[in-house]
């Protein structure tokens, strides 16, 4: 696969800078992603490189690549979830969606067997501030090889209220 994010560091995924999504809330409106799915055990994605590297690749040829990546997993069941890629431009014969609405974030660092705590904290945090979830998502904002290689493992739990 040819390296997309050419000006990043790995040629891979681009540095994450959690500050502009740490505690915020952001409005969308008709947000363009690319859809697909990702078969899970037990939330364990078992066909994610091989689903990330097909779209990556139509993304690619589309020129329909995102400045600033943005890639939410909708952990929708044990077996499987659902992926959003972020786009400038519909991709031909893909499924495109559209995100609108407010959506509160949270960053964390960590390992992904931390995520349980992430998602109890994040309650918390949209309760105090008298919001009421209604869709998560999970954003990882790098592949495991490029978080080895910025040694941050950036998490970032995106739910609409």
């Amino acid at each position: 696969m040819e390296k997309l994010y050419k000006n990043s560091e790995t040629g891979c995924c681009p540095r994450f800078d959690p500050k502009p999504w740490d505690g915020k809330k952001v409005t969308w409106k008709n947000k363009l992603f690319l859809k697909d799915h990702v078969w899970s055990f037990f939330h364990i994605p078992l066909n994610f490189g091989g689903v990330m590297k097909k779209n990556m690749e139509i993304i690619g040829k589309a020129g329909a690549l995102a400045k600033k990546p943005l890639m939410l997993s909708d952990e929708k069941f044990m077996w499987g979830s659902d992926i959003y890629i972020e786009v400038s431009k519909t991709v031909p014969n893909a499924e495109m969606v559209k995100l609108s609405g407010t959506f509160l974030t949270k960053v964390y660092e960590g390992p992904f067997k931390d995520t349980g705590k992430w998602c109890k904290d994040f309650e918390a945090y949209a309760k105090g501030k008298n919001l009421k979830i209604k869709k998560w998502y999970m954003w990882y904002t790098t592949c495991p090889r490029c978080a080895k290689y910025y040694g941050k493992n950036y998490t970032v739990i995106v739910g609409q209220v």
